[in-house]
């Protein structure tokens, strides 16, 4: 359900309004809560000016712009000011949901989908989001990223403070997140069940809209590190189970393809003709763990736990 929209206090059409903030709404800057409540049509000189002038206030008090606000304090706008009316939407979450806390809505975002609308794509998570919970105090937004292609565990924080968090978390190795993939080739990088760190610099090479991960030269690019293990080891095709320890664009894919095992169905990167066969299986944050199988066929285990698995093409 969606959460609980900022609570409006009637008041006649020349008197300042007050609004409430909601649980959901904690923790965010006061311009950038004056900014969800009045629209993004209002341009944020005009609430800079606002705020400095005392036209906005918060628990009766002048406030600054960046100013983070707490659950039930109550934001004072002038008179003038047009809040939007946004019709509660009835338009169902279309994703699988694998789990919800109060901090936390879990997706199992499929393959082919983008986490953000861009680069001629309306359609997205967050774009489903945004109808599902239009009129809610806080639409709840995404918290880390995984590539069009890449099916598989995305975390979505449903308050700011939560959103927050998981920056921080993600940011200062407070939370882990781990990838399965069949790769191009027998590997040889290291023994059956055996782990392998991978080290590099990348940076972005190619035309715009093009771009591809290659390794950096000299000291240039950004560190990219994570861990591989393989789970099953055959002629032409590897399981691989993968740790990351940093979260570059393309990581796995650019770092994997460099040591010669593409991942299959990865053109990008040359293994051949999609579907791409990633899938972030496993996601820890905090004391929070979540899993999902990825759409495979098959049996396997990594650890303790029996997943399912393809049969590369």
């Amino acid at each position: 359900m969606p959460s609980e929209p900022s609570h409006a206090v009637t008041a006649p059409a020349n008197s300042p309004k007050i609004l409430t903030v909601s649980p959901a709404e904690a923790g965010q800057k006061l311009v950038q809560y004056l900014g969800r409540v009045l629209g993004k049509d209002l341009p944020g000189s005009v609430l800079m000016r606002w705020i400095r002038t005392g036209q906005v206030r918060v628990d009766g008090k002048r406030a600054k712009p960046f100013d983070r606000l707490d659950a039930g304090q109550a934001v004072r706008l002038p008179p003038f000011a047009e809040i939007p009316q946004t019709a509660q939407s009835v338009t169902p979450l279309d994703l699988p949901v694998l789990a919800r806390t109060d901090d936390w809505l879990v997706i199992a975002k499929p393959v082919g989908l983008p986490v953000h609308p861009g680069s001629g794509w309306t359609d997205s998570v967050q774009t489903r989001l945004a109808l599902a919970f239009a009129g809610s105090a806080f639409v709840p937004s995404i918290a880390h990223r995984l590539d069009r292609d890449t099916s598989g565990v995305l975390l979505v924080a449903r308050t700011h403070r939560a959103l927050t968090s998981a920056h921080a978390l993600f940011k200062g190795g407070g939370a882990a997140k781990e990838y399965l993939c069949w790769v191009r080739g027998r590997w040889e990088l290291s023994g059956l069940n055996e782990p392998v760190e991978m080290l590099d610099r990348l940076e972005k090479c190619g035309p715009e809209g093009r771009e591809k991960m290659v390794r950096a030269s000299g000291g240039d690019g950004k560190e990219a590190r994570l861990r591989a293990t393989p789970l099953v080891i055959q002629a032409e095709h590897t399981l691989v189970a993968v740790r990351l320890f940093t979260g570059r664009t393309h990581q796995i894919r650019a770092q994997l393809s460099l040591r010669g095992h593409a991942i299959v169905g990865d053109a990008k990167y040359g293994g051949g003709a999609p579907p791409m066969l990633l899938h972030a299986w496993r996601l820890a944050i905090g004391e929070d763990v979540f899993a999902c199988p990825p759409p495979w066929a098959g049996r396997w285990t990594v650890g303790d736990d029996l997943l399912e698995t393809p049969a590369p093409r």
